[in-house]
């Protein structure tokens, strides 16, 4: 079964974002856990981790398909130790809340060099940070995002992420999110050679990682390198890219979540993925 949905809003508390899953026909749904642009929160409280979880009943919705998604401020591969381990601690806290909301995942951006450290040496930071998080925590799955590529941005590569999950202690608690926009500006062409580049993935990295997906079109040809995403079909990825993963079974039971521009027509867009199941 497909398990389909969008990043909704979370505003006015955490609990709020099931029914705004609910509203738009979703059966999965991403959100951010706190303010994605502030490095602290206060507490979620007793009252909205109890209705966060009385909503997701409402809405019907298992834990398991639904996909948090960590801070921007966040960078495990930062050159600077006392900054990296900001990151770290910022990054312990949304597991704990994910966990208080008894959820199985997060989503995170592996991380940036900023042009300060070698391509390695920035994933090692990333790699010995995940291992930390992990040993510091429990039960939630931290899941790793590819990346288009922009600016010093690492993980655009099925290399990287094969570094990281090798460098991995606890490989039970590791997975991956594709981004279809990220991998086509990366320069894998999920549009032409949709079969093939899931092969590749699948040798680099191994289809049993693979935990979520975000569905999103893109502005930008293949390898532009440029995170900017588009409703569906009206980017340069088209229709039938989607239809190649709605009717992939390796597709079945993860959450697949929109991330694009216009939340108005995110019904009509889960609709619109849907109809590739009939």
């Amino acid at each position: 079964m497909k398990y389909i949905g969008a990043h909704v809003s979370a505003s006015g508390g955490v609990e709020n974002a099931p029914l705004n899953a609910m509203k738009i026909g979703a059966n999965a749904f991403a959100l951010f856990v706190k303010n994605q642009r502030q490095w602290s929160a206060k507490p979620l409280t007793k009252e909205n981790i109890s209705q966060f979880k009385e909503n997701l009943r409402l809405a019907n919705i298992s834990p398991k398909h639904v996909l948090p998604h960590n801070s921007y401020l966040i960078n495990l591969g930062h050159f600077d130790d006392e900054k990296r381990q900001i990151s770290i601690d910022a990054f312990l806290d949304e597991v704990a809340r994910v966990e208080q909301l008894g959820l199985e995942l997060i989503n995170f951006h592996p991380g940036s060099h900023l042009k300060e450290i070698s391509t390695e040496a920035c994933l090692d930071n990333i790699a010995n940070s995940i291992n930390f998080i992990l040993e510091n925590s429990q039960n939630v799955k931290l899941v790793i995002e590819n990346t288009a590529g922009q600016g010093s941005n690492l993980g655009f590569k099925f290399e990287h992420l094969e570094y990281l999950i090798n460098k991995c202690n606890d490989k039970s608690r590791i997975g991956v999110c594709l981004d279809t926009c990220h991998t086509f500006a990366a320069g894998y062409d999920i549009k032409e050679n949709y079969d093939k580049t899931m092969k590749e993935f699948d040798d680099i990295v191994g289809f049993k990682y693979l935990c979520a997906m975000h569905l999103n079109d893109t502005k930008f040809g293949l390898g532009s390198k440029k995170d900017r995403h588009e409703s569906l079909g009206k980017g340069c990825l088209g229709s039938k890219t989607f239809e190649n993963i709605i009717k992939d079974k390796r597709t079945d039971e993860i959450p697949l979540i929109l991330e694009t521009i216009d939340d108005s027509i995110w019904a009509d867009e889960i609709k619109f993925l849907r109809n590739f199941t009939n």
